[in-house]
């Protein structure tokens, strides 16, 4: 089901309102709502598997290192609302997610994923990883199969970096850079002061 309308780095991201579970409520979300902050959209298969509730956890457990960093979290799938309340109600320790600190966003339609083109032929949505900027545009994507997760570590780097070029954008960020690293001038020249000191 993957469109030929695919999204690109450097587009807006496509705008959606849905209905998400958080704290153990319904609340209706809008993409538009977290225009300001730097936003993880983290779509995953299907609630009650098995490879999701590693990530879904593990970008909860890391929430309070990804808000210090003006970011928020959505997390999608194609289940409803009930099922993600369900989902949520079951611990930890019997293949459920407990409390997570951050949504849970209810595609039923599928709509979402298919904007975000991650839905796949059998109408799951793949592992993609969107970071959107302040402005609603996407920085960063990452997709994966079904049958792996994702790194919170990497994710944080990248989060790091993106938000360090848009605050310096005259570097730009050498591959595994990590803050406080150098940086390369974005300029002929002085890039080479980068490429004479490694």
């Amino acid at each position: 089901m993957l469109t030929n309308n695919s999204i690109q780095v450097g587009d807006k991201a496509p705008n959606f309102s849905a209905v998400a579970v958080y704290e153990q409520e319904f609340e209706e979300v809008k993409l538009s709502d977290y225009l300001g902050k730097y936003l993880i959209l983290l779509f995953y298969p299907l609630d009650f598997t098995f490879v999701c509730p590693t990530e879904i956890t593990a970008f909860s457990d890391a929430y309070d290192q990804i808000c210090s960093l003006d970011t928020e979290i959505l997390g999608i799938s194609v289940d409803s609302e009930y099922c993600h309340l369900a989902w949520m109600q079951l611990d930890r320790q019997s293949g459920g997610v407990g409390n997570l600190r951050y949504p849970l966003v209810s595609d039923l339609t599928k709509a979402i994923s298919m904007s975000y083109n991650v839905l796949n032929n059998e109408g799951k949505s793949l592992r993609g990883l969107f970071i959107i900027d302040k402005q609603g545009i996407v920085q960063h994507m990452l997709v994966n199969n079904l049958d792996f997760g994702r790194s919170i570590d990497e994710t944080l780097r990248t989060l790091k970096a993106i938000q360090y070029v848009q605050n310096n954008p005259d570097e730009v960020c050498p591959a595994n850079w990590q803050p406080g690293q150098s940086t390369i001038k974005n300029n002929p020249t002085k890039a080479k002061e980068y490429f004479q000191s490694i």
